[in-house]
Order: C-alpha cells, then structure tokens, then sequence
C-alpha cells in the first residue's frame, strides 16, 4: 500500500512539473531574468506572470495567430541577460528633440537621459518618479497581458520608462525613448518596459526607437533578442502621436507589443517603421473603451536578405462613431517574408463605426514573398468600412521613363523605392528622423 501511494504521488508530481515547465527554452529565459525577490505589489505582479509563462508555450506556425512566422532561429539560441554597457549616442541624438530617456540593454541610463526643464504637468523617468498608486493602476492593465511574451515582459520588469502627462497638458516637443541592445561574446536578451498616461485633455508626442551601437564594429553581426511592451493609455479626449521606430541588427530579433487603451473622444496615431532584424514582430493592439475615438495606423517594413517582418494588428471597436484608418506597407527584397495581418472588429454597439485597412507590398525579388490578411469582422449594420490589399513589383514602364529623363537603372530604382517608403516615413513629424530613416532604407534594399 505505501509503495502504491509513493508511486501515485511521483506521477502526480511529474505532471504537476510538467504542466509549470512546458517549454525548456521559456523555462531557460525565465531563469535568466528573473529579478531580484522582493516585497510588494510590483513582486506578485512578476511572480503571477512567471507562473503564466511556465505554464506556456513558445509559439509555433501550428497557431493561426503565429502560422507564418517560424521562431524556431530564436530557439535555437542560449540567450543571457544584458547588462550596462557605455555607449555613444553621437549617431542616435535627435536634433530637435530635448527630453530624452535612454536605456541599455534594458537598463536605466540617467547619464545618457535628459530630463530637465520639464513643463508643469509633465513626468518624464523610470519608475521611481511615478506613486504606486498611479503606476498599479495602469502597468500590466492593458488588455492581453497573458500573452507569451507579454507576461515573459512583465516576469522580468525591473524598471520601466514612463511618461504621465497631466490633465490639459499640452507638451510642444516630442519625447524621445531610445532603447540600445549591446551583446558581445554572448547572445543576449534585454525587456524593455514602456508606460505612457496622458491624462484627459492632454496632447504628447512620442517618439520609441529600437536600435543597436550604429557605428560600433561588427554591431550587425550581433546577436540579441529584445522582447519589449509598450502600453499606452489615452483619457478622454487626449491626444497621443506615437512614432516607433526599430533598426535592429541584420541578426537580432525583436518581440515588440504595443497595446493601446482609448477613452471617448481620445485621438491616437502610430506611425511605425521597422526596417532590418533577423526575425521582427510587432502586435498592435487597440482597444476602444468610449465612443467617439480616431485611430490612425501608418505602418512600413523593410526587410531583405533573409529577414522576416511581421506585423499583426488589431482593432477592437466597442462603441459607436469610432473612425480608424490604416495603411501599412511592406518593402521585401532578396529572399525576405513579409507579414500583414490586420483585424478590426466591429460588434453591434459599434455603429456609425468608419472603418478603413489598406495594405501595400512592393516585392524587389522574385524570391521575396508577403502573406497579407487584412481582416474586417462585423456585426453592427450601420457602418462605413473597407480593406483590401495589393502585390506589385517595380513597374517596367516606370523605370523606363525615369531612363528616358537621364536617369541610370540603378538610381531609377531607388527613386521608385523612395518613393514608396516616403508616403509613411513623411508622416514622421521630426525632419531630421524622416531623413535618416530614408538612408537607411535606400541602404538596405541596395546591398
């Protein structure tokens, strides 16, 4: 009888472990980062989150949501955690932008940060310049908090960057949060944390940038992972323009979620640009919780060589008199994959709903290839929507007449390629950004 129970309770005990520790890389990262125990509210948030992410898998093309983007590279990497390392910024500095948070590795840079001269009404910092009040009503609130990677995120936050702005503040100057990944002998893995509350009556624009050391010696050939989230909370009747940009390494990967929550009359624009990585992902999330919002979604991926960008996006529209539009572009050259998979629901509640979704792809290759899936899922039955896509190649007749004005091939293609890129690239309201941005496409689909 005692053999039998012992027997019974190591099988139950193996499927108890086996059931916490699905997945031995999600198990191996989770041990990697996992901060420093401590007291409070910030500890069972990392500690619930943790228990989700032992509970979990790392996703497969088996999944809808995941069927077209193989993460089986990122598996096959033993990544470690980054740590402070000193860096220039002379490549990275925004002229007409002054505030300024700057992260490494995921780690909080005051030396490299500008937050000075700050207007009333305005916080700019990590998580110290925030209560715990204000900061436990919002961090991890965001609706999808337990998917993988999210809660993978939050298991390991440590420090955030953060920016509260104040009711009917309204802040002139961009704010740029830049986050560098540095590795060297070892791959790493850096998770940066972004939370940003604009309060009701409020207007701020933001620029969030992912890069690596530009002009350090080997940096493309550097490997890293940066799983980042970003949650963006819109009062009532505020204003957020959101420009995110990410230049990784031609062998990083990057994990990106941005999840959005707007109030009534509130008014959000992204305009995201990633442009190189091994392996990019960017979900969008936005939710809609009062009527009257306007959400515009500008979007381009550059990919080449044997890159993948993937963009998933998702608007879910609760209420009535909602206007949302969106475009996204993909530029894909050599044997790159591009993905698009763009959804907005719109349910009974939601109408007077004005819906738009177009997604266009430039192939540079008869070896590129795009899986586009703009989705439109409706309930409601008074309301104005539409999507579609579009699959095209240089056009021959148009190189011919850039030609036929004196332009050579290579630099007809160029021009075409610019032009493309630049109907996203312009709605990014710093010069100087709109500028470097465009070098660094016409650099990477000319190699």
């Amino acid at each position: 009888m005692s053999s039998s129970i012992n027997v019974e309770t190591f099988h139950e005990t193996s499927l108890q472990q086996n059931l916490l520790d699905r997945d031995a890389f999600l198990t191996n990262l989770l041990s990697r980062v996992t901060t420093k125990k401590q007291d409070g509210w910030l500890q069972d948030l990392r500690d619930g989150a943790a228990n989700w992410v032992r509970h979990s898998v790392i996703p497969n093309t088996r999944e809808e949501e995941w069927r077209s983007t193989d993460l089986s590279p990122l598996k096959q990497v033993d990544f470690n955690l980054g740590t402070f390392h000193e860096t220039s910024l002379q490549s990275m500095i925004v002229p007409e932008v002054s505030q300024r948070l700057v992260f490494v590795n995921g780690v909080y840079a005051p030396n490299l940060s500008n937050t000075e001269n700050l207007p009333d009404g305005l916080i700019v910092g990590n998580l110290d310049v925030l209560g715990d009040e204000i900061v436990q009503k919002y961090l991890a609130q965001a609706e999808g908090a337990n998917e993988v990677f999210t809660a993978l995120n939050t298991a390991a936050v440590n420090d955030v960057a953060v920016v509260w702005v104040g009711k009917n503040v309204v802040v002139e100057n961009p704010i740029h949060l830049l986050f560098i990944s540095v590795s060297g002998e070892t791959a790493t893995i850096s998770q940066p944390r972004v939370l940003v509350v604009a309060e009701s009556g409020s207007q701020v624009s933001l620029i969030e940038e992912y890069t690596n050391r530009r002009d350090a010696e080997n940096a493309e050939k550097e490997v890293y992972f940066t799983n980042g989230v970003t949650e963006i909370w819109v009062n009532e009747n505020a204003q957020v323009s959101h420009n995110r940009i990410v230049r990784e390494g031609a062998a990083a990967f990057h994990v990106g979620k941005t999840a959005v929550t707007q109030a009534r009359s509130s008014r959000y624009t992204c305009n995201a640009v990633t442009v190189g990585g091994k392996i990019s992902r960017h979900n969008l999330e936005i939710l809609q919780t009062g009527e009257q919002t306007e959400t515009t979604l500008n979007g381009l991926t550059v990919v080449a060589d044997n890159q993948l960008g993937d963009t998933h996006s998702a608007i879910a529209l609760n209420h009535p008199h909602g206007i949302t539009k969106q475009l996204h572009k993909c530029i894909i050259g050599d044997r790159a994959h591009g993905v698009f998979n763009g959804k907005v629901f719109v349910p009974k509640p939601a109408q007077l709903t004005n819906a738009a979704q177009l997604n266009r792809n430039l192939l540079l290759s008869p070896k590129s290839r795009i899986d586009t899936k703009p989705q439109l899922e409706i309930t409601a039955d008074n309301v104005k929507c539409a999507h579609g896509a579009t699959v095209s190649q240089l056009e021959d007749d148009q190189i011919f007449y850039l030609q036929s004005r004196g332009i050579d091939e290579g630099n007809a293609r160029k021009l075409l390629v610019n032009a493309f890129a630049a109907e996203i690239i312009n709605f990014i309201p710093v010069p100087s950004l709109r500028d470097d941005l465009l070098k660094t496409v016409v650099s990477l689909t000319n190699k």
